[in-house]
């Protein structure tokens, strides 16, 4: 029986839903990067790591390939980039209606 969207979506959401996850996305929107440039940007152990990218690995958000004796990661596609950019703008638009909410509650002073 295949998996119904909504559920399939869900699982998505969950394998976004990791803080140090989203950092290697975000860095690697940037451009393809070797796994100890990945750790000299983050605060992070190598076997953490490690276990972040197979996770985003298995769920077909990022590949890997070998470069000589190091591995290079990438994202899957463009979309996956979108996918990060979208979730920016969404936090932009949301903290500025917070924002505004604030200033309002502040003169209702």
């Amino acid at each position: 029986m295949p998996v119904p969207l909504y559920q399939a979506k869900a699982e998505l959401f969950k394998t976004l839903g990791h803080p140090l996850r989203i950092r290697v996305l975000e860095l690697l929107c940037e451009r393809p990067q070797q796994v100890r440039e990945l750790l000299a940007a983050m605060d992070v152990e190598a076997p953490n790591l490690s276990q972040q990218l197979a996770v985003l690995r298995r769920a077909g958000l990022v590949t890997a390939r070998r470069d000589g004796a190091t591995v290079v990661y990438e994202l899957a596609g463009a979309d996956v980039s979108e996918l990060m950019r979208s979730a920016r703008r969404i936090l932009t638009e949301l903290l500025a209606d917070r924002n505004e909410l604030l200033a309002e509650l502040e003169q209702a002073r």
